[in-house]
């Protein structure tokens, strides 16, 4: 007989789940007059998606998991292309949808490494996700509801496709969630259906989900048309009357709101709210820096908390890339090195290589030295030069190990992906063990 391969169909494929199990069946003895069956192949619909994964969950830690519900063609833990850490979500494909279909059923929600997983069907209609039909938004959780009671509540009203509650980096419920059904008459029914209800004595809102896209338009919308003003480093002197009538210089107010903390003493921020944005940007360009009782003044446009976040979060990111930037290439890690060295003994080790800015050797509690420290040059060139001349070379009784400093997630990336790749092989093998048993009880 000759040699046949596991095929994964195309939908799997659109979905980045690449089989990466390649098997030979075992020839059976001859016999008279035989026709061997056809291969198995996974069926079109036994592709799952699961979520929730902790970064440091395997391929092998999945099949060892999935495989005992039924034979598995192939899983894949989808990872970043640069640093290859996890993104926390994989594909496992099974032979057959009647496996796929106990899985989700027995497995779904289940805890993988302390972590509630979530699994649906892989959605092989990329037109179905894009248009975002039947996706519903709901806010005002309880923090005790979680994915698997938020899926048990909605799901009384149609198939449904994905279910999430939103949560922060602690695992902590954010108080919103999304439910995916398969129709939208399904997503019709539940906000019918749930909006305005009682969900563990909290009230919760429901309606048809936004898209990021949509809602950065209205956003966008927003900052060009706004009326509401933000103004803070406000005088404590400053009455409420004084603080409208500043306000009233430019335009016609239609609030004016100088907030008072409870035992009514200004918290020297507060809100103005104009008739139309043209006034509204008049006094943001007039009065922004403008000095009230020896304190100048910050106007701006009043932002929603949401996107206050997400501002600070993108300055922190930028600030960090460039700090990251910055001393790309010129710091250098150095270890084993004497109980004895010093900060200044370091220095003085690499300073003919080149100007350095910082050296520092790593102490504990106690101030021993831990046998490592860091020297960072002002230039990469410098650093290359004295990880050329300095790697290996004697101080004292031992050589030196010197090479450029990573970041710690880069090298806890870096282990990741090694142990993912020898995992990787491990599943290969066990998979192709398992494949060609199916097949050959099949027989």
């Amino acid at each position: 007989m000759s040699a046949t391969t596991a095929v994964v169909p195309q939908e799997n494929i659109a979905q980045g789940v690449v089989p990466d199990v390649a098997v030979s069946a075992p020839a059976p003895a001859p016999v008279a007059a035989y026709n061997p069956p056809p291969p198995q192949m996974p069926s079109p619909s036994a592709s799952l998606y699961v979520g929730e994964l902790d970064p440091t969950v395997t391929e092998a830690m999945l099949f060892e998991i999935f495989n005992m519900i039924g034979p598995v063609a192939s899983i894949r833990v989808c990872r970043d292309a640069v640093t290859r850490r996890s993104l926390g979500y994989a594909y496992v494909n099974y032979l057959n949808a009647a496996d796929g279909e106990r899985a989700l059923e027995q497995l779904n929600y289940s805890l993988i490494k302390g972590r509630a997983c979530r699994i649906m069907w892989s959605q092989r209609d990329p037109a179905l996700r894009k248009t975002g039909q039947g996706n519903i938004f709901i806010k005002n959780l309880d923090e005790q509801i979680d994915n698997k009671a938020l899926h048990d509540t909605f799901a009384a009203f149609g198939t449904v496709l994905s279910c999430k509650v939103a949560t922060d980096e602690q695992g902590r419920s954010r108080g919103y969630g999304f439910v995916h059904y398969e129709t939208a008459e399904a997503a019709e029914t539940a906000i019918k259906a749930v909006n305005g209800m009682l969900l563990n004595d909290k009230k919760v809102y429901v309606g048809h989900h936004i898209s990021r896209k949509e809602r950065q338009s209205k956003i966008e919308e927003m900052k060009a048309q706004f009326t509401n003003i933000y103004v803070k480093n406000i005088d404590p002197e400053v009455t409420p009357e004084e603080f409208e009538d500043l306000f009233r210089q430019h335009g016609n107010v239609t609030s004016a709101v100088l907030q008072l903390d409870d035992e009514g003493k200004s918290k020297g921020f507060g809100f103005v709210n104009y008739s139309t944005h043209e006034e509204a940007q008049k006094a943001v360009d007039s009065l922004h820096d403008f000095e009230v009782k020896g304190r100048k003044l910050f106007v701006a446009r009043a932002q929603k908390k949401a996107e206050r976040e997400e501002e600070l979060r993108k300055q922190y990111e930028q600030v960090k890339l460039e700090k990251l930037s910055k001393y790309q290439g010129t710091n250098l890690y150095i270890k084993n090195l004497e109980d004895d060295v010093d900060d200044d003994r370091l220095r003085a080790e690499f300073e003919p290589f080149g100007a350095i800015t910082s050296a520092k050797v790593m102490r504990d509690e106690k101030g021993t030295s831990k046998g490592f420290g860091f020297v960072c040059f002002s230039s990469p060139d410098e650093a290359t030069k004295a990880v050329a001349e300095m790697n290996n070379k004697m101080i004292g009784s031992k050589p030196l190990y010197v090479s450029l400093a990573q970041r710690r997630e880069v090298r806890r990336q870096q282990l990741e992906s090694q142990i993912a790749q020898r995992n990787q092989i491990r599943m290969q093998q066990a998979a192709a063990a398992a494949v060609s048993h199916h097949r050959a009880v099949a027989v």
